[in-house]
């Protein structure tokens, strides 16, 4: 059974799911926003997690913040999960 982090889907596929362009996906990851799995020959594959990910920038974006406020923002929250996790809660 796939995990939340098993790499399923092309570009197209992930694009249809997080309702953005296809375009952006690629401009997300070349802004470090994030970072889908490729095959050996290079094609990109997107997780479920990476299409929540996807959803969250999204949002950020008409909440009004830059793709550098967004990266930001999506550090800080990596951190609180990473403390939260130390701390058993």
């Amino acid at each position: 059974m796939p995990t939340d982090s098993s790499a399923l889907f092309a570009i197209s596929v992930a694009a249809e799911l997080a309702e953005l362009p296809i375009q952006n996906l690629r401009v997300y990851e070349r802004r470090g926003l994030l970072a889908p799995a490729r095959t050996p020959g290079g094609t990109r594959l997107y997780s479920q997690a990476d299409i929540v990910l996807l959803r969250r920038i999204a949002a950020l974006l008409t909440q009004g913040l830059n793709l550098a406020g967004i990266r930001r923002v999506l550090e800080l929250e990596r951190e609180v999960d990473r403390l939260r996790a130390r701390l058993g809660g």
